[in-house]
């Protein structure tokens, strides 16, 4: 049967309904645990769209396109449907409105196709698969596992030819993404992606024949499930109880104080408060792994992050006492900062020292020394911005410790029970 849209209508949708819940079923039998989020994306006929999209809530669909693909090859809306599933499994449309959209859209289908090719699903293979996963091998020694996030970030620093782009959609992309601009509501968000993927990702070692060819899944499943932290709360933790000099108006009746005035002459009944209790950064340390792999400008990109959260969220004293130590696997410098115009004459001028190998103990111990010389009256917090290979101290400091690493590695030894873990992402911080 040739497919034409002048031939009735109805009759073409009703049999591109039909191959997409054929599709579906086929999904379904073979990938049990994907029955959460095969019952979330909803199909949705959209007539002249020439393809499949997907907006992170339902599935679009041709009906034309569907069933000429149909013929082209039945496994092909297989691998259609499962592709645009993935995407949704991994929440690859949610981040689509702060990152590079034309680096992220091949990042995210190189990662779904490497999942699927691993997975080695009967009812989803093409002809071109062979030289996608010679593609994929390639990549993988270059980048490492193929999440969409380790992807995007290797095309953003390893410039393709205009011949190498054109391949890598050849091989990978299999659907649009035109509905992926943020939209105010949708059906379904986020959070509820990210609670379907956990749910995926617990059901996915419930079947003993998902174990094999599932290594790439995992991996993405882990991405997606990670918590990712607010930098700016975190910081809220390392604030101080401390008083300023000025009026509390929250606590300031002025229908008494105007009262006293209006009938005993200069008397109010109630003086202001002079004071408030406000919480405060004022002692604080921020310490820098100078080791090799952590050189580049993301480190003062960290510590202009830092800063400009202290200071939008006004959590400075108006004398502070910041100390920013540089270390590999020694101390190599201490600035010392009191005023905004002291971090300002740092990022600006100061330079990164060091470039050894990392030990994160010095740090701890000179900060001790520096508590016995009463250089701190109340050191409330250090945040040690790091690559997370190093040894680390083993006894517990009498103030809070947060080791920021950057993007997530599986590779790292596991922080001190009695310190805090934030994973910050390299585009954030370029993006400052």
């Amino acid at each position: 049967m040739t497919v034409d849209r002048t031939v009735d209508g109805k009759k073409c949708s009703a049999l591109a309904s039909q191959v997409l819940s054929l599709a579906r079923d086929a999904l379904l039998v073979r990938l049990r645990f994907f029955d959460a989020a095969l019952a979330q994306l909803k199909p949705v006929e959209r007539k002249e769209l020439g393809c499949l999209a997907t907006d992170g809530a339902v599935c679009f669909y041709d009906p034309v396109y569907v069933l000429r693909s149909y013929q082209e090859n039945p496994k092909l809306v297989n691998r259609q449907y499962l592709h645009l599933l993935l995407h949704c499994i991994f929440s690859h449309s949610f981040q689509y409105d702060r990152l590079e959209t034309d680096k992220w859209d091949l990042a995210a289908d190189i990662a779904v196709e490497n999942v699927i090719l691993d997975m080695g699903l009967e009812g989803t293979a093409l002809e071109q698969d062979a030289d996608a996963a010679r593609k994929l091998k390639v990549l993988r020694e270059d980048i490492g596992p193929l999440t969409a996030e380790r992807i995007y970030r290797y095309l953003r620093h390893t410039p393709l030819t205009q011949a190498e782009e054109q391949e890598l959609h050849r091989l990978f992309q299999k659907d649009v993404h035109i509905f992926w601009k943020p939209a105010e509501q949708l059906e379904i968000t986020r959070e509820q992606w990210k609670k379907i993927s956990e749910r995926v990702k617990a059901d996915l070692k419930s079947f003993t024949k998902a174990k094999s060819g599932a290594e790439s899944l995992e991996k993405n499943l882990e991405e997606t499930t990670r918590d990712r932290y607010d930098y700016s709360e975190i910081l809220r933790r390392f604030t101080v109880m401390g008083e300023n000099m000025t009026v509390n108006d929250d606590e300031f009746d002025y229908i008494y104080y105007t009262y006293g005035l209006e009938h005993y002459g200069n008397l109010p009944l109630i003086e202001p408060l002079e004071y408030r209790e406000e919480n405060k950064v004022k002692e604080f340390v921020i310490a820098i792994d100078t080791s090799a792999s952590c050189r580049g400008p993301l480190v003062k990109e960290f510590l202009r992050k830092t800063y400009s959260i202290l200071k939008s969220s006004e959590s400075f004293f108006q004398h502070v006492n910041v100390h920013i130590i540089q270390c590999d696997n020694q101390v190599q410098s201490d600035t010392k900062i009191t005023c905004d115009e002291d971090f300002e004459t740092f990022i600006q001028y100061g330079k990164l020292t060091g470039f050894g190998a990392t030990d994160f103990r010095p740090v701890f111990e000179y900060v001790g020394q520096l508590k016995s010389r009463r250089e701190f009256e109340n050191l409330k917090g250090l945040i040690y911005f790091t690559d997370g290979y190093g040894i680390y101290p083993e006894q517990m400091p009498d103030y809070q410790v947060i080791f920021a690493f950057l993007d997530e590695d599986e590779n790292r030894a596991p922080v001190p029970p009695w310190s805090i873990k934030v994973v910050l992402e390299s585009e954030t911080l370029e993006q400052e």
